[in-house]
């Protein structure tokens, strides 16, 4: 008996290791910036020198992360101290293994978070002082994703810093409220590193109801295994009910398993597809005998139990259902390990107008998808366009690639934009067209190749004609240093040629970033209809904010006014806030990442 529990065990834990070795292997996801972004910028050239011929910039590093479904947050119920004697058998293993675990690896829930200050983390108070559950209910009513696709990457990199847990907050509800903001960004990967950096046993209600939906986010079943007894203890959650069946066939035994799975449905536990597909996972296990067939015939609406499970199966989900749950959830299909290149594609380019993919993320899918052979003859000629974009035998050629993947060179598409970041930012500075100056500029911001793109001040100071507002509005605002005019009157030529609604979110940039003086941005605002005085709750908290320092507060203040999906809702003034506070705290870079996004989008 003891000799097949230990096989089972193994087995398990071969399978769970198998499905969750990617984000295992890493001890902190990779930066989405390339290097040098954010560093001191050189002095800039004199106005009438030649600006110098780029080097081909150095290859940012890869992003390692690609649903919450609960429509209503878990609880936030207190650990019940239930009696030692009774607990089952699985119970006191659970509770032995805390018992067996060295004191001295024990993980303290005083300071959670995989990104340290050596791996571009921010510093452990950059919450300041405040109240650990003002900070929760922030993150809970914030709706993401968020309009920003900077300022989402931004906000990705304070909930996973290594940041000091606020005095009046459970260690581990705190890291729960982190990972469920996360994932509703459509960062499951970066949830599941959070979720684990706890101690099973240190676990609340909360954690465990936020651990369900991030490991089937991350479509791994076997990942609540481990969790199973414990959470079983405390929670009523139908999810921890199925996973006794799925655990026990995952780890070979399937008489408990079809017993288990048995009494689930006399007991009415879960019913219809979500039976249906936890009776297909039992099948999966070893020496099963089950077939199941999964139909969405009368099927509604798409929820973390049936993402998670029919992904791990690889069973297609109809998209129309996929429209029942918002974007995030295309972005967690993007790094769904058992599904193809081909079906990850949707997942994948909405990832990356997220910011849950970088532009080496991007171009690596693509080169895979490429070599697959699979991908649709338009996709396959966008892939095809890319290659030539990266590796034309000359620059026209690679700019005419590029401009197949923008699509349309007036309103270029931000996905291709993302897609040519590196290759923009590589190509030499030439005589091009005054748009598609404007558009490698767009590019290479995208990816925060502010450098690069500060070197085509010298066409932007010559440029006539369609394109070259665009193109001075984007280095104004985006280039490390001021290397273009940023007049009161150079301002307002730009806000007559290109509307209103532009004009004003420049505007906002530039004074947030404070690169015209006080009294000049009070009177554009005002011949613009702009108000920047902080006349809401929102804006004098993130004002305030700002003045005590606290770069996580300011990074999830400005996700909460960025709560709309479309950059034609996002109001102006907004802007402003966000990027005075990013500037004052002294994230200067993402703040003009942030001011270039809202020229490029809107």
């Amino acid at each position: 008996m003891r000799h097949s529990r230990v096989n089972a065990k193994c087995a398990l834990g071969t399978l769970a290791l198998a499905l969750a070795l990617p984000v295992i292997a890493q001890d902190a996801p990779e930066s989405l910036l390339p290097p040098g972004f954010g560093e001191a910028p050189a002095a800039p050239a004199p106005s009438g020198a030649q600006p110098a011929r780029p080097a081909t910039p150095a290859v940012p590093a890869p992003m390692v992360q690609p649903l919450p479904f609960a429509d209503v947050a878990p609880a936030d119920d207190a650990l019940s101290n239930a009696s030692e004697d009774a607990l089952t058998e699985e119970e006191l293993a659970a509770q032995k293994q805390k018992y067996d675990l060295p004191e001295g690896a024990r993980r303290s829930l005083d300071r959670v978070g995989p990104l340290t200050s050596a791996q571009l983390g921010l510093a452990a108070d950059a919450f300041g002082r405040r109240s650990g559950l003002f900070l929760a209910t922030l993150m809970k009513e914030t709706r993401a994703p968020i309009t920003s696709r900077w300022a989402s990457i931004l906000l990705r990199r304070a909930l996973l810093s290594a940041t000091d847990t606020p005095r009046d907050i459970n260690g581990a509800d705190w890291v729960a409220e982190r990972a469920w903001l996360l994932l509703r960004m459509g960062e499951a990967d970066s949830a599941r590193l959070l979720v684990q950096s706890v101690d099973s046993d240190q676990f609340t209600p909360r954690l465990y109801a936020v651990a369900m939906q991030t490991y089937l986010a991350t479509a791994d079943p076997a990942g609540l295994c481990p969790l199973s007894a414990g959470a079983l203890r405390y929670s009523e959650e139908p999810g921890w009910d199925m996973t006794r069946p799925i655990c026990a066939a995952l780890s070979g035994d399937q008489g408990t398993a079809s017993a288990t799975l048995n009494q689930a449905q006399r007991r009415g536990v879960v019913r219809g597809i979500d039976y249906r597909l936890a009776e297909k996972v039992v099948g999966t296990g070893f020496n099963a005998r089950r077939s199941v067939k999964i139909e969405w015939d009368e099927v509604d609406r798409l929820t973390a139990w049936r993402f998670g499970l029919a992904t791990a199966l690889n069973v297609e989900i109809p998209d129309q259902l996929y429209a029942t749950a918002g974007q995030h959830v295309r972005a967690w299909e993007a790094r769904a390990p058992a599904l193809s290149a081909v079906r990850r594609l949707p997942g994948v380019e909405v990832a990356a107008r997220l910011g849950v993919f970088s532009n080496k993320a991007l171009v690596g899918f693509y080169s895979q998808l490429g070599a697959d052979g699979d991908a649709a003859s338009d996709v396959a000629d966008r892939i095809e366009a890319l290659r030539t974009a990266y590796r034309g035998a000359s620059a026209d050629e690679r700019l005419q690639a590029m401009r197949t993947l923008w699509r349309d060179n007036a309103q270029p598409d931000y996905v291709g934009l993302i897609a040519t970041a590196r290759a923009a930012a590589a190509l030499p500075i030439g005589s091009v067209e005054t748009r598609d100056a404007a558009n490698l500029v767009a590019a290479m911001l995208t990816a925060g190749y502010d450098r690069n793109a500060a070197r085509w001040s010298g066409v932007a100071r010559q440029a006539e004609g369609d394109g070259a507002g665009d193109l001075w509005a984007l280095l104004a605002v985006g280039a490390p240093s001021s290397v273009v005019d940023i007049s009161e009157s150079r301002i307002a030529s730009f806000v007559e040629g290109s509307g209103g609604r532009k004009g004003q979110m420049l505007i906002a940039g530039l004074a947030g970033l404070a690169r015209v003086n006080s009294q000049a941005s009070a009177s554009l605002a005002q011949d613009n209809g702009l108000n920047l005085t902080a006349n809401s709750r929102w804006a004098r908290a993130i004002g305030q904010a700002a003045v005590r320092g606290e770069k996580a507060t300011v990074a999830l203040l400005a996700a909460t006014g960025m709560q709309t999906a479309d950059w034609s809702r996002l109001p102006p003034a907004h802007l402003y806030h966000i990027v005075a506070a990013l500037h004052q705290v002294g994230l200067d870079p993402e703040a003009r990442m942030i001011a270039a996004e809202a020229i490029s989008r809107s």
